[in-house]
C-alpha cells in the first residue's frame, strides 16, 4: 500500500472565470469525421535489478482510417531530484519527449508528451482495421532500490474515419488537473439532442501514481456526479511503484453511474447528463486525498463547437491554501526511501 500520513489542509477553493495557473488545458482539437484512441499501461519488468521494463499499449481504428495525430505521454515522479521525462521506447524507437509538465498542486508528480505520429502512422494506415499492438519499453534509472521514475504511458490516436455519417469534436486536454478542483466547458454551436440517433459524447481521463482504494478523484457533469471513485491502477500489472497508471481506454467498458473503485475505468458516457438543447457541457474534477495526477482528458462528442476551455484557481485561492498548509503542516510525501510500496 501507498504510505502517506495525511493531516488536515485548510483550504478554501474557488472556480475562477479566467486562468490563474497552469493546469489541464486544451491541446489539440478536431472537428469532422474523425475518431479516438485510448490506452494505458505500465510495468516495471520482472525485477527491480533489471535495466529496462517492457509491455505493450495498443491504439483501435477502423479499416479505412488514417492516423492525423498521436501522441506518447508519460506519468511518473520527481523523487530525488530525477526531473523527468525518463527514457522510453515505442517500438524501439527512442522518443523524444517535450519539457515535463510538474503537477505543482501535489508534490512529485509529473507528465511528459512525445508525438508518434510519424511511428503509429505506417501501421496503421492502410491496415486491415482492429486492435494494433505497440511495445513500449522504459529504461530504469534508479539503480536496484528504486523503479524507473515512470508510472506508465498513455498512447493518444486521432484518426479520420469516412464512414462515419456525422462530425464529431475530439479534444486533447493535458498537463494536470488541480487537486483542489478544476473545470473544462464545452460549448456547443447549437443545442444538442442526446435522443438523436447516433448522438455520443464521452470522456476518458489518463491518470498517474494512484492506487489502493483510497487514492481517487471525484467527477462531475453538469451538476451530476458520476463518480467518486476515478483512479486505480487498471493498466499496471501490480500495485507498486512503477506502474500505477489507469487510462480509459477504447477496450474498456463505460463505468456505470457512481461506479465502484474496481469498477471504474476512467471512461465516461455524458449523454444521460446531457438535456435536450443544452448547448454546454461542464466537467468537473477534484482529488481530495491529494496524491493523484490527472494528466490527460480526452473529449469526444457529436457536436461541432462554438468553444472549450479550462477554469483554474485564482491566485488568491493558493495563498490562501499556502496559510492552511503552515498553520497545520504538510503531509508526509509518499515516495520515502524506507516508505515505498510494495507489490
Amino acid at each position: 500500500m501507498k504510505n502517506l500520513v495525511k493531516v488536515g489542509l485548510l483550504a478554501a477553493v474557488a472556480m475562477a472565470a479566467t486562468p490563474a495557473m497552469a493546469a489541464l488545458t486544451v491541446f489539440q482539437q478536431f472537428t469532422g469525421k474523425y475518431g479516438l484512441s485510448t490506452d494505458g499501461g505500465g510495468n516495471i519488468g520482472s525485477s527491480l535489478t533489471s535495466s529496462s521494463s517492457s509491455y505493450t499499449v495498443s491504439a483501435w481504428a477502423p479499416v479505412g482510417a488514417r492516423v492525423e495525430a498521436a501522441w506518447l505521454y508519460q506519468t511518473g515522479y520527481t523523487f530525488e531530484n530525477r526531473a523527468g521525462p525518463y527514457g522510453v521506447s515505442l517500438n524501439g524507437n527512442a522518443l523524444t519527449f517535450g519539457s515535463p509538465v510538474i503537477n505543482n498542486t501535489v508534490t512529485e508528480l509529473l507528465s511528459a508528451r512525445a508525438d508518434v505520429t510519424s511511428l503509429v502512422a505506417p501501421i496503421i494506415n492502410g491496415g486491415t482495421g482492429g486492435t494494433y499492438n505497440f511495445n513500449i519499453t522504459e529504461a530504469r534509472t534508479g539503480g536496484p532500490l528504486f523503479d524507473s521514475g515512470t508510472d506508465g504511458v498513455a498512447l493518444v490516436v486521432v484518426y479520420s474515419d469516412p464512414s462515419l455519417t456525422s462530425n464529431r469534436t475530439i479534444a486533447i486536454l493535458d498537463g494536470f488537473a488541480s487537486v483542489d478542483g478544476d473545470e473544462f466547458i464545452f460549448t456547443a454551436s447549437r443545442g444538442m439532442d442526446p435522443n438523436a440517433a447516433g448522438f455520443s459524447a464521452e470522456l476518458r481521463l489518463g491518470i498517474g501514481y494512484s492506487c489502493c482504494g483510497f487514492q481517487s478523484s471525484t467527477v462531475d457533469v453538469n451538476g451530476t456526479r458520476i463518480t467518486n471513485n476515478a483512479g486505480n491502477k487498471d493498466d499496471g500489472v501490480q500495485s507498486s511503484n512503477g506502474q500505477l497508471i489507469t487510462v480509459g481506454g477504447n477496450d474498456d467498458p463505460f463505468s456505470g453511474l457512481l461506479p465502484s473503485y474496481a469498477n471504474d475505468k476512467e471512461r465516461y458516457n455524458l449523454v444521460p447528463y446531457i438535456g435536450l438543447g443544452d448547448t454546454i457541457v461542464t466537467v468537473k474534477t477534484s482529488n481530495s486525498s491529494r496524491d493523484d495526477n490527472i494528466f490527460l482528458a480526452a473529449f469526444m462528442i457529436n457536436a461541432e463547437p462554438a468553444g472549450l476551455n479550462a477554469v483554474v484557481p485564482e491566485p488568491a485561492t493558493w495563498a490562501m491554501m499556502i496559510v492552511g498548509f503552515g498553520l497545520v503542516g504538510f503531509a508526509t510525501r509518499r515516495r520515502e526511501k524506507m516508505a515505498r510500496v510494495s507489490a
